[in-house]
């Protein structure tokens, strides 16, 4: 084994053009592989962080036509202690409308516990003025429903409620959601404030949730449901609201193992010809060797070491040149608001696995060319030669 390997080595230096054009291949195979691989993973995290990243990924809410369900200390509490959970957030909406000057628009009153739904929604961060510590009368509102009404933090606001309440809020911060919809109808308040406003103590009309693996939602959700036994409550998840976005990164996850495949079998057969030829080149060579003793066995280890060698550098090589690759991508192609356009994302198991897949396929390529070399008769190369 030592001697083919030692052969190997020295018929790959002897060649140097010839070894350095398999590396190249093998090394640009390697890393289009990475560097799409990670770009589709980072677009896709990408896509899942701005569509759920703030939103609560796994909901409960009342089961059937009600619009209420009672809060249970016992539900909560189950909830917090869930190690699968990173937010629990209760909330209490409902419909209403906001009076300036003479004109009303429908809003939508949301009552939260800050401290709570700030791990979902980040307020503190998207606030663009005012802060959340918030009294029971005050109230945040968005930055497009503060901008058409020329509204500003201090100023007092008007709501009214279908049943014919009237209340004033105070207009403690304005926030800016990135979601035109939310920023134009939401004004969030203290959830006992929202509560007393419509008279319904004690009443939930959600308990909103994120999960640690956002793509294990829904079974998480089916654990949560089985476990609460409640029949007052049904529990939904992002999954089954977003299903054109899962059928989208489906899709996007198949043409990316579609592309990677067919650029690891052009390496492939890239690396068969290539050695193929040097059975031919070598052949002399190898009929002087099995002349002096050398085995069939070992001469056909000295290709698939050659294979070995060959994969293991360029697979190196590649992985390195895939993650710059993928790296620069994200650093310069920026979208309009000068973020970048895919994040950077570097899965060490997927980059570990499409080296170990380079090496293996580098090996197993240079199987044709070492069961040929098992067939040279050494008298006919050396009398031909």
């Amino acid at each position: 084994m030592r001697l083919a390997f030692s052969i190997a080595y020295r018929f790959l230096k002897s060649n140097k053009e010839q070894t350095a054009l398999i590396l190249i291949g093998i090394i640009i195979g390697v890393s289009v592989q990475i560097f799409i691989g990670s770009l589709i993973d980072g677009l896709q995290i990408s896509l899942v962080d701005k569509t759920i990243g703030n939103a609560s990924q796994i909901t409960i809410v009342p089961d059937g036509k009600d619009k209420y369900f009672v809060e249970d200390k016992s539900m909560l509490d189950t909830l917090e202690n869930n190690n699968k959970l990173t937010a629990v957030s209760k909330a209490y909406d409902n419909s209403a409308f906001i009076k300036i000057d003479e004109d009303t628009y429908p809003i939508l009153l949301r009552g939260v516990e800050f401290e709570d739904a700030n791990m979902i929604y980040e307020f503190n961060e998207k606030l663009i003025e005012g802060d959340i510590s918030l009294s029971q009368n005050e109230a945040l509102i968005g930055s497009t429903l503060a901008t058409d009404n020329g509204l500003k933090t201090g100023d007092n606001i008007e709501i009214l409620t279908p049943e014919g309440v009237n209340e004033t809020l105070k207009i403690s911060g304005i926030f800016d959601l990135k979601v035109s919809n939310l920023n134009k109808t939401w004004i969030v308040m203290p959830i006992d404030g929202a509560r007393a406003i419509f008279g319904n103590d004690n009443q939930l009309t959600s308990i909103e949730m994120q999960v640690n693996d956002v793509f294990k939602a829904d079974t998480i959700a089916e654990e949560i449901k089985s476990n609460l036994n409640n029949s007052s409550v049904d529990v939904v998840n992002w999954k089954e609201q977003n299903q054109e976005l899962l059928s989208g990164l489906s899709g996007q996850s198949a043409s990316s193992i579609m592309i990677q495949v067919f650029v690891l079998l052009a390496v492939l057969l890239g690396i068969s010809s290539v050695l193929a030829i040097s059975v031919v080149q070598k052949s002399k060579q190898l009929g002087i060797l099995k002349a002096m003793g050398i085995k069939d066995k070992q001469a056909s280890f000295i290709f698939l070491f050659q294979g070995l060698i060959l994969g293991s550098i360029g697979a190196l090589i590649g992985s390195a040149f895939g993650v710059f690759l993928t790296y620069i991508f994200s650093v310069f192609v920026k979208g309009p608001d000068g973020m970048s356009l895919v994040p950077f994302y570097l899965d060490y198991k997927f980059v570990g696995m499409s080296a170990l897949i380079a090496v293996v396929a580098s090996t197993i390529a240079a199987l044709i060319p070492a069961r040929n070399t098992s067939k040279l008769n050494p008298i006919e190369v050396i009398k031909n030669g």
